[in-house]
């Protein structure tokens, strides 16, 4: 069913000319099956004559597909459908910008991979596309992934190879012109989707194997310089850790999943009644800390002393705006994510330190670079004497392995676990002296700036990249 405009639609005085154009874009919904003003933007009759204008064929999909099916997801969802290891169930998460990427992986049982998902079985060279919400995305798959199957929201497409290279055609849907395409013809309010009939009209400009093979290794070569450069960064940024601790005289603290362990009695607080609260590594990393204090320098004050809680709110988020999904875990840089939230939020100013309260295992703490205002699922911390510890040191500190080999097991509640105020107030903190302090924090800019630029440059070279693959497929696009 064509997809109607749900919104109020303002009237505007036309110019003339406006008028003209106006005229010329309702003629154009009167073509065709869809009276669909999205789909009928003037922007896919330019992107259409770019097509035409490379002077190469550009058949429809239904032309190159032998054979086309999405998947399912298993009725059931319990123990005898999913398996910690088996064949790979992939979702849309798993598609990305021509690669299947293996985080957050999931995996099914060979009963449900030969019996309910017998139909949407994946073979190597078959090309996924993502058909709901994010629209377009595709990946080639490959031997390493199989036995596979997918899920409904994704279409897996079998090609005629003596025609078409999957590599190619993958990374014609992900370029910025396919998906303009993909997400042209998409239907749905709530959730967007696209459908075969869609999918088999799209047109791929098609040079011959020889040129798909070339563009197609062009694009490969700088995914793969991206990638690296996008390692190193990280590399850098999770290393910071141990520089840390090793500059403090810590011995990083060794991980302990026990569920089952002994507490003595005089240990016990009337205030923490919870078993977690007693966890050996978190005893583990108080020791670390009390020996490090008597052999050295080092002292210990616990966060209330340190720093002062803002409580600064404000009933509907302004500029910057950051909740728990802007901040990365682990390393405190921000992610880009666009999510906007509503409702009150507590400001921040400029070299404040953002410490999560909730689900601390997500070790999110962010060292202001700017005025703002956040979740109030942050605690906002600003330093009470910067002389004695620096703001920078101290998200150090915060995000350290020691402070998470605490925090993992002071949190309280099931469905959304936080940490008190008052067990964040007694949080104990390894001070050591302000050289000490100078030398961790110049090293943490040092590779945080070194990070930045990777990343500014991985992510420059992939737009030239993509940017590359359409000018040497369709020519320069016309101003």
């Amino acid at each position: 069913m064509a997809r109607l405009p749900t919104e109020r639609i303002p009237f505007f005085r036309l110019s003339p000319a406006q008028a003209g154009q106006a005229r010329c874009f309702g003629a154009q919904l009167a073509k065709g099956d869809r009276l669909d003003a999205a789909f009928s933007h003037p922007r896919y009759d330019a992107l259409e004559s770019r097509i035409d204008a490379a002077g190469i064929p550009a058949p429809t999909l239904g032309e190159l597909i032998e054979s086309i099916s999405s998947g399912a997801t298993p009725s059931r969802d319990n123990a005898e459908l999913y398996a910690d290891s088996g064949p790979c169930f992939i979702r849309i998460l798993n598609v990305v910008d021509g690669e299947i990427a293996e985080n957050g992986m999931k995996h099914i049982t060979d009963a449900v991979h030969n019996g309910e998902l017998k139909r949407s079985q994946l073979a190597a060279d078959d090309v996924l596309m993502t058909i709901t919400g994010r629209v377009g995305s595709a990946a080639v798959v490959r031997d390493e992934h199989l036995p596979a199957n997918i899920n409904q929201h994704i279409v897996r497409m079998r090609v005629n190879t003596n025609a078409v290279r999957p590599e190619f055609l993958s990374e014609w849907l992900n370029s910025e012109s396919g998906l303009a395409l993909s997400n042209r013809s998409v239907s749905g309010a709530t959730r967007i989707a696209l459908d075969y009939k869609a999918i088999l009209a799209m047109r791929i400009p098609l040079p011959p194997l020889d040129e798909q093979r070339r563009l197609a290794d062009s694009m490969a070569n700088a995914r793969a310089e991206r990638k690296a450069k996008l390692a190193e960064a990280d590399a850098l940024l999770s290393g910071l850790d141990d520089f840390v601790l090793s500059a403090l005289g810590i011995a990083p603290p060794e991980a302990d999943k026990r569920r089952v362990f002994a507490v003595r009695l005089d240990q016990l607080s009337r205030k923490h009644l919870n078993a977690d609260y007693y966890h050996p590594e978190r005893l583990a990393a108080l020791r670390s800390l009390a020996a490090a204090a008597n052999e050295g320098e080092l002292r210990v004050a616990p966060l209330d002393d340190l720093a002062e809680f803002a409580r600064n709110q404000i009933k509907s988020p302004a500029d910057n705006y950051l909740g728990l999904t802007h901040i990365a875990s682990h390393t405190g840089e921000l992610t880009g994510s666009e999510d906007i939230a509503s409702g009150a939020c507590w400001t921040f100013e400029t070299g404040d330190v953002l410490f999560a309260r909730l689900g601390s295992y997500l070790n999110k703490v962010y060292r202001a670079e700017m005025d703002g205002c956040c979740s109030t699922e942050f605690h906002v911390l600003r330093v009470k004497d910067a002389g004695a510890v620096l703001p920078d040191y101290l998200a150090a500190a915060l995000r350290s392995r020691l402070t998470l080999a605490q925090t993992v097991h002071m949190m309280t509640g099931n469905t959304h676990p936080r940490l008190t105020d008052d067990d964040v107030r007694a949080l104990p903190i390894p001070v050591p002296p302000m050289p000490t302090q100078r030398r961790i924090v110049a090293e943490t800019q040092r590779r945080r700036a070194e990070a930045r630029r990777l990343r500014g440059e991985a992510d420059a070279g992939w737009v030239a990249a993509k940017a590359g693959f359409e000018v040497g497929l369709l020519g320069a696009a016309a101003c």
